[in-house]
């Protein structure tokens, strides 16, 4: 047995150790599920409140039965055993009642495990044989979370209990040293601390409001690929958030993406919907005029602010929103030009990502599972998906990337390229994608006028470098812990006057830095200047000017960045630097 392997069954036997101490204090809860998850576990508890649990108390009681070394003893029964041992009155389990009916569906054996005298769970472990091979030290439960039964709003919210464990307490102490940056750098907090973006539960949850500061950065996120896919030859356009129903009917997304849309708009009896992805637009941009093999490959882009109904339970900060903007672009492209075109593509993504020092990714393959006929049922010609398929493989070895390659995680239009990387929490997400649509320029009428003079299908390529403006935002809160660099930082400098006799000197300084180009604050003087110093250290300002009455006279001032003292300096060589490393 691999330490892997045993770790897991020691994961699962603390949670039915967690439902058995819920059990003994709250007699009448009623128990969903207790799997085990990355780094843990979890179990979910019906009949009783937040208010009424103390993790304290509940690690206390848990550590108490791991030193009774109770066993894990696992029985098969039959379906009227087990209805019987879980309709007990007076505190029957309907949660378990439910599940051996949805395993009696599937005909698979049901099985139960007991541990010590009283406690009986359905499980299909495995199980460690007994409790005292779990170390009391080596777990810790780490919150409670509300949890819909089966993952569905339409059941009931259950409450969800998590715990974290370990093979002893040196890695237990690791992983939660690790998860305390990992809170530290969350891009929610540091949001809320730097003012950068809120959340108002007026206007609706997953809907932020980007704050003053927040903005600015964002702005300048803008601006930088703005300027990039310029040099590139992107054109961009601007289009409406909603559009007439049929336009989702032909591109597919009421077929395919209608649960994850808001409900219609009844405007002139006609019924309008919140756009859930840019592309229908772009598809009637190209169709406008008549196209040409001369013309291709066109390059469409936009900063489209895009509409999903992410279920409440998975809304987190910027990363997962209902409504976000997307650094979109469509490329329309001959056959001959697909692979070259999606090079470009990759080599656009590498440069960003060297542009602002991100290294942790990698790319995946994401590829059709023709078994899955719900995804991919309607798919009539699967030679032209492998086709796609082959050109992306082809264009990441050719350009020496390293990938990996999913099953089932294609479009319903195509295959496609995602990059990949891990939050702070090591959970795995997807940052950009490229991807290749075959079908489009067939539900759309998209043709061009090729060299023969007869009409031919357009390729289309849909990509977002950034993926969204939102995610990659938080991503880049969480990578620098909100030390953003220079460039990027909505205020770059701070200055402190020591007390009001300096504020004069300030106001010209803070004049002279604006007027160079350069985003400057000045603080009030009515708080210390260790308080206002510490103060500007917090909103993560990578330069402090300190002024004082040595500063005057000179006609200088004291600089200190996020790393050093830099001493005292001209005004003019200050700005010097400051500019040679925004350049950089």
């Amino acid at each position: 047995m691999t330490k892997q392997s045993n770790l897991e069954k020691i994961r699962h036997s603390l949670a039915h150790l967690l439902a058995m101490a819920i059990l003994e204090k709250f007699p009448k809860a009623q128990l969903g599920i207790g799997p085990t998850i990355e780094n843990g576990f979890y179990y979910d508890f019906d009949k009783i409140q937040t208010d009424q649990i103390n993790l304290p108390e509940l690690e206390k009681k848990i550590k108490e039965l791991i030193k009774q070394n109770l066993k894990f003893k696992k029985e098969s029964v039959s379906p009227a055993q087990a209805k019987k041992l879980f309709n007990k009155k007076p505190y029957a389990q309907p949660y378990k009642l439910e599940l051996i009916k949805d395993i009696q569906k599937t005909k698979k054996p049901i099985t139960i495990y007991k541990t010590g005298d009283k406690f009986i769970d359905l499980c299909a472990g495995p199980h460690i044989k007994s409790t005292g091979e779990i170390d009391p030290e080596s777990f810790k439960l780490t919150k409670i979370a509300g949890a819909y039964w089966k993952g569905s709003e339409k059941n009931s919210q259950l409450l969800r209990i998590y715990g974290v464990a370990f093979e002893n307490k040196k890695s237990l102490d690791e992983y939660l040293e690790k998860m305390a940056l990992a809170e530290r750098c969350d891009h929610r907090n540091i949001g809320e601390r730097l003012g950068l973006f809120m959340i108002d539960e007026q206007i609706g949850k997953g809907l932020p409001l980007w704050l003053p500061r927040g903005f600015a950065i964002r702005k300048k996120l803008e601006d930088y690929i703005f300027e990039l896919e310029r040099e590139n030859g992107y054109q961009h356009v601007l289009t409406p958030h909603i559009a007439k129903e049929d336009l989702y009917k032909k591109s597919g997304h009421l077929a395919h993406y209608k649960e994850d849309m808001y409900a219609p708009i009844i405007i002139d009896n006609d019924r309008y919907y919140l756009r859930p992805m840019n592309c229908p637009h772009h598809h009637s941009i190209y169709k406008h005029t008549k196209r040409s093999y001369r013309e291709l490959p066109l390059r469409i882009a936009e900063f489209g602010t895009v509409y999903r109904y992410e279920r409440s339970g998975v809304l987190s900060g910027l990363i997962r929103v209902r409504g976000f903007t997307q650094n979109d672009a469509h490329i329309y492209s001959t056959q001959e030009n697909l692979e070259s075109e999606i090079v470009n593509v990759l080599n656009l993504h590498k440069k960003v990502f060297e542009d602002f020092e991100i290294k942790d990714y990698w790319y995946r393959l994401s590829l059709p599972d023709f078994k899955n006929k719900e995804k991919f049922g309607d798919v009539k010609n699967k030679k032209i998906w492998d086709q796609g398929s082959n050109i992306l493989k082809k264009a990441l070895k050719n350009t020496g990337h390293k990938f990996v390659e999913a099953i089932g995680e294609a479009s319903f239009y195509g295959p496609k390229i995602d990059i990949q990387t891990k939050d702070l929490y090591g959970k795995e997400d997807t940052i950009a994608t490229i991807q290749v649509d075959y079908y489009s320029a067939q539900k759309f009428d998209l043709s061009y006028i090729g060299k023969d003079g007869k009409e031919k299908p357009p390729i289309v390529i849909h990509r977002a470098i950034f993926g969204s403006f939102d995610r990659f935002f938080a991503f880049l809160i969480e990578k620098t812990c909100g030390n953003l660099p220079l460039w990027l930082a909505p205020v770059q400098v701070k200055i402190l006057a020591i007390s009001e006799n300096q504020d004069s000197y300030a106001e010209k300084i803070l004049k002279e830095l604006k007027t160079a180009g350069i985003l400057a604050e000045k603080a009030t003087s009515n708080e210390t200047l260790s308080k206002r110093v510490r103060e500007a250290q917090m909103q993560k300002i990578p330069y402090l000017v300190i002024i004082g009455n040595n500063e005057i006279a000179s006609n200088t001032i004291s600089v200190r960045s996020v790393k050093n003292d830099e001493g005292v300096m001209t005004l003019e060589n200050f700005i010097k630097k400051i500019k040679t490393e925004i350049e950089k």
